[in-house]
């Protein structure tokens, strides 16, 4: 074709005719999931999947889609086109494409959408086009959309079929009406009612529909358009519905360099009660994929802090030598000059080595070792000598190549949560509230997923996993916090002081308590939770705690001992905390120890995993009354 570089006016006035091509992501999110799909056809000898070719009445599809269950599904799932859905109960194609026309602000705030759904749900008459002024002729052209004009197409059938325009002259009326010039209309109303009154159609009543239809063509949208975007919304909500694992691993494939977007999608996968596994050097690629246990693997594109460059050399030595046995085979295949310490450590933090070793700690322990082997391995190679460390990488398989390194101590919980979250951008292998499970039994007796309506307060813990602001009308500022403690979520709002006093307690990755008033929510359909009162963890603990009790064995104290004891507790001194009790253990006498009041804490999480990193000392305790 022709390009040239002129505004569409100018290029019409020469005859010729202006294309506009959309490139779409979800074309290609179609695509990667068709051969995910396809693979999984071909295991149980179906033919592949042609997309094109899928019923457009898809019982389970339109089941979805009315429950709003749109995240992921092509042009559906932002909030007010979730609150739309649910409003209109999409249950056809038509109504599809109507959506897509009617999420616009003219038709949401001229009342059309009201009319639209309450008319689609028998609340309201349904009139070719108003009850005053119909006509028989105009029912083929409106029902598709219960009577209302919606689309820039009908402005055009009805002047062919009233006033029997060609479809040129109703494209030009069409035109007209989108320019709203006083002087053109004024022609177009002449020729509409000449054609309707040579068609015997009475002048009043071909008056009043020429007025409806100037008046909503302004609104009106093109539907073709509107019919070919609706049509792959349809596609990716037909694969979410009957192949989520495909679907929901292209869609993160194609979103893997923002986080951001990954995590909610991940989520999502929870909720479709779909298995995430962490990314794997032996299992998957770049892209996230799905295995043959229907689960979806996390991409190894998608770790932060490991480029392409080192995925492709992983993925090419995998296919060229066999799974890698552990880690220093791992680092010995790879190029040196593709795999560094910090590229490393990122992929043993996201679990991508677990199945090379026995645990993440002992992995990290090994990482300056396996790259020095390899190195070296790597040199001798290309100087052409004898390679002694290929003769010590054969003679490990035998033995155990990671004995020197298992005495670290294990990572904990929250250790092991961390690092997922800073290379993965979520916690994919557990959930961090588990660690306080125990303790948070004396706070609260209820769990998110038990919580019900009710008027009497209610009090739960959670992890804070979302925090958005807005100003109230008054120019207060009022929080939405996103609480989970793994059987579920809740938002709780905070209005006004309460949030000001609070603010600085409410971060990311926290556990709050929190005590309110819980209703049901009609956008989610689940339940909110208005809060009257919060309390950190921290708070919590001094309010039913006794003291932090640290165990000393008489053999190992010493003054090294006791100088890493008091530079651990004096960041976290406070006069409002927890005593610190010493348990002086001795194999003939034991006795317990206070701490004067300058040495009471604040006894945080920080505190508590930084004196269990103290050498010397056999244990803590935040001990409860």
């Amino acid at each position: 074709g022709l390009r040239v570089q002129f505004e569409m006016t100018d290029i019409e006035e020469a005859g010729l005719v202006k294309f506009d091509f959309l490139g779409l992501r979800t074309l290609t999110i179609i695509d990667w999931a068709l051969e995910m799909v396809d693979k999984v056809r071909a295991v149980n000898d179906q033919a592949p999947l042609d997309i094109d070719a899928i019923p457009l009445d898809d019982g389970a599809t339109f089941e979805m889609l009315k429950r709003a269950e749109t995240t992921a599904v092509f042009q559906l799932e932002s909030r007010g086109m979730k609150e739309l859905i649910k409003r209109l109960l999409p249950d056809s194609l038509d109504d599809m494409i109507a959506l897509v026309a009617l999420f616009r602000p003219g038709p949401l705030q001229s009342g059309m959408v009201d009319d639209f759904i309450n008319r689609k749900h028998g609340r309201a008459e349904v009139s070719y086009p108003h009850p005053d002024y119909q006509h028989e002729l105009l029912k083929p052209v409106l029902s598709p959309t219960y009577g209302i004009i919606l689309y820039q197409e009908q402005v055009m059938q009805i002047a062919q079929v009233m006033a029997g325009y060609s479809l040129g002259q109703a494209d030009m009326l069409r035109r007209a009406m989108g320019k709203k010039k006083p002087e053109e209309m004024a022609k177009q109303r002449a020729g509409f009612m000449e054609g309707c009154a040579a068609n015997g159609i009475d002048k009043d009543l071909a008056g009043n529909i020429f007025d409806l239809v100037e008046k909503f063509a302004g609104y009106g949208f093109n539907k073709s358009h509107s019919a070919a975007y609706a049509l792959v919304s349809y596609q990716t909500a037909w694969l979410k519905a009957h192949y989520p694992g495909p679907f929901m691993a292209a869609v993160m494939s194609t979103e893997m360099d923002n986080l951001d977007k990954v995590v909610p999608l991940i989520e999502e996968c929870r909720h479709l009660k779909l298995t995430v596994t962490p990314p794997d050097v032996n299992v998957g690629g770049y892209k996230f994929t799905v295995d043959e246990q229907g689960r979806v693997v996390y991409g190894l594109g998608a770790i932060r802090g490991v480029g392409e460059g080192p995925i492709g050399a992983i993925v090419a030595a995998r296919e060229s030598e066999g799974p890698f046995k552990d880690m220093f085979d791992f680092c010995r295949r790879i190029d040196p000059k593709r795999m560094n310490k910090r590229t490393l450590e990122a992929l043993i933090r996201s679990g991508a080595l677990d199945n090379l070793g026995p645990n993440r700690a002992v992995l990290a322990a090994a990482v300056e070792d396996a790259l020095k082997a390899a190195a070296q391995n790597h040199t001798n190679q290309n100087l052409g000598m004898l390679d002694m460390f290929g003769d010590a990488f054969a003679a490990a398989e035998d033995n155990d190549v990671y004995a020197e390194y298992r005495q670290v101590r294990e990572w904990t919980d929250r250790e092991r949560l961390a690092g997922e979250k800073d290379t993965l951008g979520l916690y994919l292998t557990g959930h961090p509230i588990d660690e306080y499970e125990r303790e948070l039994k004396r706070f609260v007796s209820t769990r998110i997923v038990d919580l019900a309506a009710s008027r009497e307060p209610q009090r739960v813990a959670g992890l804070v996993v979302g925090v958005r602001t807005m100003k109230s009308k008054r120019g207060d500022t009022m929080a939405f916090v996103t609480l989970d403690d793994r059987t579920g979520r809740i938002e709780a709002s905070l209005f006004g002081e309460l949030f000001d006093q609070v603010r600085s307690q409410i971060e990311s990755d926290q556990v709050l308590i929190v005590e309110g008033d819980v209703s049901n929510d009609d956008f989610s359909g689940g339940l909110k939770l208005r809060v009257k009162d919060v309390t950190p963890m921290v708070t919590a603990r001094v309010r039913y705690g006794e003291s932090v009790d640290i165990a000393l064995n008489a053999e190992r104290i010493n003054g090294r001992l006791v100088e890493s004891l008091r530079s651990c507790l004096t960041p976290y001194c406070d006069p409002s905390g927890l005593p610190v009790r010493l348990h002086y253990r001795h194999p003939e006498a034991s006795a317990w120890l206070q701490l004067d009041d300058r040495w009471q804490v604040a006894p945080s999480d920080d505190l508590l995993l930084a004196l269990r990193d103290v050498e010397g000392q056999t244990g803590v305790q935040l001990r409860y009354r």
